[in-house]
């Protein structure tokens, strides 16, 4: 199933007024992470999966990449991609995940960050970038920890005055599709353990290079409601994998 909630006037609207949607990587918890794990840019041609408001596409051309294609499967969130770009090295592209069919050794590089949880056939997605990359590429993914998504729940356990007593973890054996409250809207989840998802990436041919559970950037710890809380358990798992 391919979902596109973010067309939805209203559930984008929601989204547009996120921290990460208004500031950008900085006001991302887990972009000090995913930044020292990304590879050298300079010369490469990058891929960005799930690209949204392409801030990740921006960072790579900074970084000096050749040429970047930032790929989604919503409209509303290429149009303001291309609003926030002006840069004729960035190419932006409406295309849902699970349908990529790209040439042999096309990319150096290809990104995709909190967008994989989303996908059901993740197998064949992960065979199309191994396809799509030279060898030696690099492919950085992110996604929501599987301790997250376990629980189509997704919260806390809460006590008499409502504190955050702690995060429960149940049905993480059974994967499948989680359907969760995002933005006050149901979305579909597909819940994989650790397990699962590193396993899919070596069937289909990469070598895992490093791992990360991010906590959130130290500045950020302060500065929004509830941030401290994500130092309890983790909430994104971030991996680097190569062809």
């Amino acid at each position: 199933m391919k979902q596109n909630k973010y067309d939805d006037p209203q559930f984008f609207d929601k989204y547009s007024q996120m921290p990460r949607s208004t500031g950008g990587l900085k006001e991302a918890g887990e972009w000090p992470a995913l930044r020292a794990m990304l590879p050298d840019m300079r010369g490469k041609r990058v891929l960005d999966l799930g690209c949204g408001f392409g801030w990740h596409c921006r960072y790579a051309r900074e970084q000096g990449a050749s040429t970047v294609l930032g790929l989604d499967i919503s409209e509303k969130m290429l149009e303001r991609a291309r609003a926030l770009s002006d840069d004729p090295a960035i190419s932006y592209r409406c295309l849902a995940m699970e349908d990529i069919d790209f040439a042999a050794e096309e990319f150096d590089v290809v990104i995709s960050s909190l967008a994989f949880h989303y996908i059901q056939d993740l197998e064949e997605v992960y065979r199309q970038i191994h396809h799509s990359l030279v060898p030696g590429g690099a492919f950085i993914l992110s996604f929501e920890h599987p301790i997250f998504t376990a629980r189509s729940a997704q919260d806390w356990h809460y006590g008499a005055a409502g504190e955050r007593l702690h995060w429960p973890v149940d049905d993480y054996q059974s994967e499948g599709p989680r359907v969760a409250n995002f933005l006050e809207t149901e979305v579909v989840k597909y819940h994989r353990t650790v397990a699962t998802h590193l396993n899919l990436l070596i069937g289909a041919g990469f070598t895992i290079k490093e791992l990360s559970e991010p906590q959130p950037a130290i500045e950020l710890l302060d500065k929004y409601d509830g941030m401290r809380d994500e130092l309890r358990r983790p909430m994104f798992l971030i991996i680097s994998a190569v062809k």
